[in-house]
């Protein structure tokens, strides 16, 4: 029945598009033909079915499934992305997903506002086959649609195309095929296992966990500077991964598609295998995750024919549990482009959320990257002149409804961008501004509950 729902949303990708992000939030609601077990803790006298859909599912080597990022990243054990789990038949799905509706102002020359809404949800669906498991993925998003071909406005962001004409200033939207994939994993002795990944749309095995996925930057709407020295490749048009991992080490290289998406973006681009790149992860606690990758990307610029990247990224993240229901989770992130006719560029980012209980969230990103003439289209400025720029944001979230598996939260972030002198008269200061309001709804984990009963002061932090 999955498979044959996946089929007809397939078919259907533009003009049941919406339909596909309000099922994958709302069945966050199914499971619950029992009554919301949203006041009740997990273990707490449920029925039997409810417990199995509260417990996470356990992969090979006993790794959770809540360890799964994008593609097939890893974050640390101590802290969840919000989905709900469910079984039908032999099948346990996993749904997940995000949906914003936010007006976005950016301030001076180059800025802009804009209404729209980001979004995207995933359904994954997971079964024993052969000794191992089997995953099938799929994670659509309507941002062609709700913030239009060109995207949504962001001082200083840069990165493939609109009408022919490189985007700054803007960021572009996900297409409609974020992620369409299948994973097995098997284990090949009682310490050591192995995954095949395939996927015509999907991630290979070179950055972080994107950006829409890391605990760290979930709740955080606004897509960073340094995507396209970080973590782009979460969408390429034709991956092939293998690896070998342990409880605590996992090993990946993978053969992609390193040409970033072309400006249609209800279809799939054309599949290929031009580019590759390899990765190690260390998770050698429940509240770190290590990773460093490289790849070999393949003319990625579609506005720069014929120009490779040699891309390396790595990151530190770090998740901790805050009393009851809440956590915090942090992430730094380096990253170097060399090549691509401009020499080598950098990009550094930290970033924090703090879901400080059910009703309370922080968020905070800092970043600084270094981007050309070219990147930013500086009229009278040297194509291969680098500037350093920086980004500094705030952003906070309220919870106003909470229930049958869903949360409804409004928020609001501010931003400053600090540049060098000589971007001043472009951008009419040396610290343009921005903003975003919004709705925010998305699903909650089963391990993000709410108290049953009020905690006493100064509740206990785990680590």
């Amino acid at each position: 029945m999955f498979l044959q729902r996946t089929q007809i949303a397939l078919h259907r990708a533009r003009g049941g598009a919406a339909v596909i992000i309000g099922i994958a939030l709302l069945a966050c609601t199914a499971g619950a033909q029992q009554p919301d077990t949203a006041q009740r803790m997990p273990g707490m006298d449920m029925p039997a079915d409810t417990q199995r859909m509260a417990m996470p599912m356990a992969g090979p080597l006993g790794i959770s499934m809540d360890r799964s990022g994008s593609g097939t990243t890893w974050i640390p054990d101590a802290v969840v992305l919000p989905s709900r789990h469910l079984m039908a038949g032999d099948w346990m799905v996993m749904l997940h997903g995000f949906l914003f509706g936010q007006y976005d102002h950016q301030r001076g020359p180059r800025g802009a506002s804009q209404w729209g809404s980001l979004n995207w949800a995933m359904v994954m669906a997971s079964r024993e086959l052969g000794g191992g498991q089997l995953h099938f993925r799929f994670m659509p998003s309507l941002d062609p649609w709700t913030v239009g071909r060109c995207g949504y406005p962001v001082l200083l962001q840069s990165g493939e195309t609109c009408h022919g004409e490189p985007l700054v200033d803007r960021q572009h939207p996900h297409d409609f095929f974020m992620e369409l994939s299948a994973v097995y994993e098997r284990e090949l002795t009682s310490d050591v296992a192995f995954l095949i990944y395939a996927a015509p749309a999907g991630e290979p095995a070179l950055g972080p966990v994107a950006f829409m996925h890391r605990p760290s930057a979930m709740d955080e709407p606004q897509a960073p500077l340094g995507h396209h020295w970080q973590d782009a490749t979460h969408i390429s048009f034709g991956v092939l991964t293998t690896g070998i991992y342990s409880r605590r080490v996992r090993l990946e290289v993978s053969a992609f598609n390193g040409h970033e998406p072309d400006e249609r973006r209800w279809n799939f681009d054309p599949i290929r295998l031009n580019s590759y790149s390899g990765r190690l992860t260390v998770n050698p606690t429940v509240n770190w995750s290590f990773s460093a990758g490289y790849g070999h990307l393949d003319n990625p610029e579609r506005s720069e024919p014929a120009e490779d990247v040699r891309r390396l990224v790595a990151s530190a993240m770090h998740g901790r549990t805050l009393g009851s229901g809440g956590q915090w989770a942090t992430t730094i992130i380096v990253g170097r482009n060399e090549g691509g006719g401009h020499g080598a560029s950098n990009s550094f980012l930290v970033e924090t959320e703090a879901m400080l209980d059910w009703k309370n969230t922080i968020f905070s990103r800092a970043e600084y990257v270094q981007k050309t003439g070219h990147d930013l289209q500086i009229p009278g400025v040297d194509d291969h002149e680098r500037f350093s720029v920086t980004a500094l944001s705030l952003g906070y979230i309220r919870e106003l409804a909470r229930g049958r598996g869903l949360t409804l939260g409004v928020g609001a972030r501010g931003s400053v961008n600090v540049l060098p002198q000589a971007l001043e008269n472009a951008y009419g200061s040396r610290a343009p501004l921005g903003g975003m309001v919004f709705l925010r709804v998305r699903p909650y984990h089963e391990r993000m509950q709410m108290p049953a009963s009020p905690q006493p002061s100064g509740g206990h932090v785990h680590d």
